[in-house]
């Protein structure tokens, strides 16, 4: 049976993910509209045969959305392949879109079976654990810039790697208020930021990531992360070497980048 476009793409992106090769953009009918860009997404993560680990959210930056005229975030899942410890190297390339610094949380399995929608009131009964973590983001694609949300998600949500601090005992902390940074030393680059910008605050953005994989009828059977969303927004990579976040009461993340 003759393939439909939407497959065509779908198998280039995933050999494009799985061998971390560049390809082509991808059709703008998958990109411009986030319905459709979730719909190859979807069908994209399906053909992976690498474990799940987690997901994130993305889209988090409430000016971001209302610049580009969404409601919500969108959510995308992870892989095993692009989750690291804090101090790996993470090589880049010139589709690279930056580097940002998140609050992620371990859940425990037992969230999947619960049937009831996840509110700010009873969210953290699903958390483990918590821990800062840097995220670089980029295209498997030869573009740049961002025009749609659909330009992220269609694309594995940008995700390229993880990378996560120590992890703590979950604890209430006033995580809607807390001061971040971004830093590379050897390049004198410095970012600031806050966790108030993550969709009101990254338990908010949990909550919205929990309720999307509930709805879409998820079940992984085992702990799994939940990466809430920048807190600094995109910072562009100026430089190589070591980028270290901070996230105040949290701890810190690091990443070498080459």
């Amino acid at each position: 049976m003759k393939k439909t476009l939407l497959e065509k793409t779908a198998d280039k992106l995933v050999n494009a993910f799985v061998n971390n090769k560049i390809i082509a953009p991808l059709p703008s009918k998958f990109t411009k509209k986030l319905n459709e860009a979730q719909k190859l997404r979807k069908l994209c993560e399906s053909k992976v045969t690498d474990p799940i680990i987690g997901f994130k959210a993305a889209g988090t930056g409430i000016p971001v959305m209302k610049k580009l005229k969404e409601k919500k975030p969108f959510y995308a899942s992870i892989f095993k392949k692009n989750f690291l410890k804090s101090g790996q190297k993470v090589k880049i390339n010139k589709f690279t879109l930056g580097i940002e610094l998140e609050v992620c949380y371990l859940i425990k399995k037992n969230f999947f079976l619960s049937k009831r929608l996840v509110t700010l009131n009873n969210v953290t009964k699903y958390i483990s654990h918590m821990a800062p973590c840097i995220e670089v983001i980029g295209y498997r694609q030869r573009k740049k810039g961002i025009t749609s949300f659909g330009d992220l998600c269609s694309d594995f949500g940008c995700n390229v790697k993880f990378l996560i601090g120590k992890k703590q005992k979950y604890k209430k902390i006033n995580i809607g208020n807390l001061k971040t940074d971004i830093v590379n030393k050897k390049i004198k680059q410095s970012v600031t930021g806050n966790t108030n910008t993550v969709y009101i605050n990254p338990l908010n953005a949990l909550r919205f990531v929990l309720n999307e994989v509930k709805k879409d009828k998820i079940n992984l059977n085992k702990d799994f992360y939940v990466f809430t969303g920048s807190t600094v927004g995109v910072v562009p990579i100026l430089g190589k070497g070591l980028y270290t976040g901070k996230i105040t009461n949290l701890g810190s993340a690091k990443a070498i980048i080459h």
